[in-house]
């Protein structure tokens, strides 16, 4: 299990931040997915190739 926050939303395209590994690189991932509800600040679980919000 890893987590994440939302940092950036732009366009089709999200940044995440890992607070698991504690680093300063985003993450870009593809909005389509996330679950939808998504905004910035939303912390996601990622777990068996699957986002899901906390």
């Amino acid at each position: 299990m890893i987590e994440y926050v939302v940092e950036r939303i732009d366009g089709d395209y999200a940044y995440l931040r890992n607070l698991t590994e504690e680093t300063d690189e985003l993450k870009c991932v593809a909005r389509a997915l996330l679950p939808e509800e998504i905004n910035e600040g939303t912390k996601l679980i990622y777990e068996m190739f699957e986002y899901s919000m906390e």
